[in-house]
């Protein structure tokens, strides 16, 4: 599918979110973001999953990524229209939390909360270290401990 048309997918997709949220007396958001899960289309794909499934209500990113283009962290109330591999819609979600953790100091209850693999604290270090050391490389920055994460919660708000 085109570039074109996945963006035309994706403002109908928020236009059906905002639709129904009209008459319900909350306030109709405006601004959204739209991205996938991962470095992959299958990561896309299989992390989407988990959302959709009301399995993961979490992610982590590395701080150093947002700096290279003073790109924002994302902030409570932020709108993001999940992406599977192809660039389609497949959920929307809205923050509710967002905490800048050490990388060492993830816990395991935030570690559950992204669902993935068996959903311990051992595995997300072992997955997130191995993420976490590519975006570093391409960052020219030598992944430690210590390096800044940006945990995020959030909840499934649209399908």
């Amino acid at each position: 599918m085109a570039n074109q048309e996945n963006r035309q997918l994706i403002e109908e997709y928020w236009k059906s979110f905002v639709d129904s949220r009209s008459g319900d007396g909350e306030n109709i958001p405006h601004d959204y973001q739209a991205w996938g899960f991962g470095s992959t289309p299958e990561m896309a794909d299989e992390l989407g999953r988990l959302v959709v499934e009301g399995i993961k209500t979490a992610t982590a990113s590395l701080a150093w990524s947002y700096e290279p283009e003073a790109e924002p962290y994302p902030e409570v109330g932020d709108y993001s229209v999940v992406l599977d591999g192809e660039g389609r819609p497949l959920c929307i979600i809205q923050t509710t939390e967002v905490d800048l953790v050490p990388y060492n100091e993830v816990d395991a209850d935030h570690a559950y909360q992204e669902g993935e693999g068996d959903r311990s604290l051992a595995f997300w270090r072992e997955v997130h270290w191995r993420f976490f050391a590519a975006e570093c490389e391409i960052l020219g920055i030598e992944p430690d401990e210590k390096m800044p994460v940006v945990c995020e919660k959030f909840k499934l708000v649209f399908l």
